[in-house]
């Protein structure tokens, strides 16, 4: 039980929260270890066990408990070890006392049921290796619970806080950031440089607004490096500030995107990160109120992209057809609404009702047309030069690759160019068949539109074939996408009936509406008849002890939760004299470790 950290909002595993203490401290945020041995901090050090008895340890602690009040958070008698000594002398091991830590690099309380606040100890050992730094920070994240801090001392500068947050930090300090200070480095959340070889200073902050660098330079060595020590710390407190910005824009993925070339290893980290995406994924919202801006090969790798190319292959069931058209992207979106698509639908006309369409694109691979309104294929961007790097060829390649491998067409017709009929071809010639080309080099020439509707005209000669029914297999598709397959069956049987004017269709079910499509998500909002429908699938369920819930539901009334929930799903809750329906704030795993903050936004509740 957490009884001082609360996190407010997510963005990732990156947290705002708040630690209520003597004086409040929002986190992620930079905290000042010279402090720790004064009482009148919010955060106190019980001190190391390499200088004390376990004996007088225990006493120190009850002694700062009385004096401080139960508005500190005291860190607990600890015993500070290099990871790579911790794992390799066994004889170390067994001096550790059982509770300093499972992995020698976390401080642990003396109970495991009320600890706000983790330690990873030497911290500052793994600067500039990637690999170990991030392997000790998932295998911490994974053990402790969700609403719990996490702090990493000795290890924070302005280049890399930024991506310490974004990977679950919640507290660092200034230590390292003062160090560089004494070694006459000028720091910038770019990177440092010595001092001396600066010509003029690229910051304006208090310390640096107005002077001048030749009478910095020239100055005492105290002087100097209080001026250093100024500066850098200003730099800081301004890069965290910053990061706390982008985390409540939801746009700090973006920003760790180019910020992360600050440093090869920061880079790594990313990358890293990236490829271990259950980590990052399992605390990535579902949908985001903002634009996602895709404009490094990272990209392509980012917990979104994933997500969304694995439900198409995992979820998305295509309606039956014979043909398969394969279209290119727009930057409109969604497509269907651009000038290009307008007239590609034109095109196919009365025949489209029997196609599947599929769209290729950068960074998501490939989107099937129903669902190119569901986040985030509906709401991303990316910078458009003509030419594809081979990253992204490679990833459009393997997702089309993938799709058509599942799923089996009669014929296969691409009206695309460039890059996208390269793709194509390359696709074709692995699987050993026979894709039709129909633009002559510009898709929506007269010539290209009028070549694709005589190809698509040909291929379809059975009229006897029950047409696809657009509207309701694209909400059908997006009811799968959102809650796993089978769920588009049950919220959409036979007979239902769609109402209201693309994209704000409302779904009826026996004259009671069921579900309505939110435009700014592209994903569905249920009713309580909705739940009803959906509940045999065992999917997205928040169960809740017996109470009933008024508002929000707060996550200590949480008993379990489907662990395929992820903060912004859709969720059904249950109890036993209730169910619901609202807006999850917090994955399912984290429902239940949590003993603080909002699980759900409840919209709607019915007592049985």
């Amino acid at each position: 039980m957490t009884r001082y950290f609360e996190v407010l909002q997510s963005d990732g595993a990156a947290r705002i929260g708040e630690m209520i203490l003597k004086r409040k401290i929002q986190t992620p945020s930079i905290i000042d270890v010279s402090y720790f041995r004064d009482p009148e901090n919010p955060i106190v050090d019980a001190g190391s066990l390499w200088n004390i008895s376990p004996e007088d340890a225990d006493a120190n602690v009850k002694d700062l408990r009385t004096s401080t009040g139960d508005d500190t958070l005291i860190i607990l008698p600890h015993q500070a070890i290099p990871p790579v000594i911790l794992h390799e002398n066994s004889d170390v091991n067994e001096m550790m006392p059982e509770d300093s830590g499972a992995y020698g690099c976390l401080y642990r309380g003396w109970t495991s049921d009320n600890i706000d606040l983790y330690i990873m100890e030497a911290a500052g050992a793994f600067d500039n290796n990637a690999k170990k730094f991030f392997e000790k920070i998932v295998e911490i994240r994974n053990t402790i619970p969700f609403d719990t801090a996490l702090y990493a001392p000795a290890i924070a500068l302005p280049e890399n806080v930024a991506m310490l947050a974004y990977l679950g930090i919640d507290l660092m300090d200034s230590t390292k950031t003062i160090l560089a200070s004494y070694r006459d480095l000028y720091l910038t959340s770019e990177g440092m440089q010595y001092l001396d070889r600066l010509s003029e200073f690229p910051c304006r902050c208090s310390a640096c607004n107005g002077a001048d660098i030749s009478d910095i330079v020239s100055m005492a060595g105290p002087d100097r490096q209080e001026f250093l020590k100024q500066h850098n710390l200003n730099v800081l407190e301004a890069e965290m500030a910053y990061v706390r910005e982008r985390i409540r824009e939801e746009t700090l993925r973006e920003y760790i995107e180019g910020q992360c070339r600050a440093r090869p290893w920061l880079t790594a980290l990313l990358r890293l990160s990236d490829r271990e995406c259950s980590y990052a994924e399992s605390n990535t919202q579902v949908v985001r109120s903002v634009e996602m801006i895709a404009n490094t090969s990272e990209s392509l790798t980012r917990p979104e992209v994933v997500r969304f190319a694995d439900r198409v292959v995992d979820r998305y069931a295509p309606p039956l057809a014979d043909v398969l058209v394969i279209l290119p992207c727009s930057a409109k979106k969604p497509y269907s609404i651009s000038p290009s698509h307008q007239q590609f639908i034109r095109a196919l006309g009365k025949h489209r009702k029997y196609v599947n369409e599929l769209i290729l694109t950068s960074p998501l691979g490939i989107v099937p047309r129903e669902l190119e309104i569901a986040y985030p294929a509906a709401h991303y961007d990316i910078s458009v030069t003509g030419q594809w790097s081979a990253d992204e060829f490679e990833w459009v390649s393997s997702r089309l690759y993938s799709y058509l491998c599942s799923n089996d067409y009669g014929s296969v017709v691409a009206h695309v160019d460039g890059p996208y009929r390269k793709i194509c071809e390359t696709v074709a010639q692995k699987l050993g068949i026979r894709i039709i080309c129909t633009s002559n080099g510009n898709a929506t020439s007269k010539e290209s539109l009028s070549n694709l509707k005589g190809t698509v005209s040909s291929l379809l000669k059975d009229e006897s074939v029950t047409g696809i029914k657009k509207t309701e297999e694209m909400l059908r598709s997006i009811a799968d996408f959102q809650f796993g397959k089978g769920a588009g069956k049950m919220l959409l049987p036979d007979g239902a009936v769609i109402k209201g004017p693309y994209p704000k269709y409302q779904i009826y079910v026996d004259k009671s509406q069921v579900a309505t499509l939110v435009p700014q998500y592209g994903m569905l909002a249920l009713t309580l008849k909705g739940a009803d429908l959906i509940l045999p699938s065992n999917s997205y369920i928040v169960t809740i002890d017996d109470f009933i819930p008024r508002g929000s539901i707060l996550s200590p009334g949480v008993i379990k939760a489907d662990t395929r929930i992820r903060p912004m799903d859709e969720v059904i809750v249950q109890g036993p004299r209730i169910i619901g329906v609202g807006r999850a704030l917090m994955g399912g795993k984290q429902m239940t470790q949590s003993t603080r903050g909002i699980a759900v936004d409840l919209r709607h509740v019915r007592k049985y």
